[in-house]
């Protein structure tokens, strides 16, 4: 669909404000970041916690169908996922932005020109996506941000417009306040994630 909802709603996520920009501050146009630290010998040592890899065997498939169907739904996570990963990182770095903003209208301000950028570096991308790689992105929004669509776009834009979102994407057969269920429904879908943090895939 050219209209393509999908690309609406990314939009509609990655601004401000969800109130987890407390890791990082700016002071001067410089970004510094609050982390752990361990005090050794009295020297201040950073403590940074590393990602988790979790080492994946080969995947096993029963018959030719499901090899298939592994393979398709791997390309279409590939093709959305950097998206899922931009709206988790988006989101942090524009409320970073907009927290530090003297003025509503420079918080307006910030949040047009971040709007304006995105819009003219992925807007033909997204208007591209398929149906399914749209409700994956969905999926993948609520596992790289810890709440799903519906609840993201109401947060921001406010109840009205996450009913009105929630009704236009059911109008196309998607649902926005789809959860990501790792250990469930979505456990082919984790694998692949997975796979793909680890460069297996």
């Amino acid at each position: 669909m050219k209209t393509n909802i999908f690309y609406i709603i990314l939009f509609l996520i990655v601004f401000p404000t969800l109130g987890n920009a407390q890791q990082q501050v700016i002071i001067n146009g410089k970004t510094f970041y609050n982390v752990r630290a361990i005090i050794d010998n009295g020297d201040t040592i950073p403590y940074i916690a590393l990602r988790e890899v979790v080492i994946m065997p080969p995947f096993k498939f029963a018959n030719a169908k499901e090899k298939n169907r592994y393979k398709k739904l791997t390309y279409n996570i590939k093709k959305v996922y950097p998206y899922a990963r931009l709206a988790s990182v988006k989101m942090y770095e524009i409320n970073a932005k907009v927290e530090a903003a003297s003025s509503e209208y420079e918080k307006k301000r910030i949040t047009k020109l971040e709007e304006d950028k995105l819009k003219a570096e992925f807007e033909e991308e997204l208007k591209n996506l398929t149906m399914t790689q749209g409700k994956l992105l969905i999926k993948l929004i609520d596992r790289e941000t810890g709440k799903s669509t519906y609840e993201i776009v109401k947060q921001l834009r406010g109840s009205l417009s996450a009913f009105f979102w929630q009704s236009l994407a059911r109008l196309f057969g998607a649902d926005l306040k789809d959860e990501y269920d790792a250990a469930g429904d979505d456990r082919l879908i984790e694998d692949i994630v997975i796979r793909i943090q680890n460069g297996q895939l």
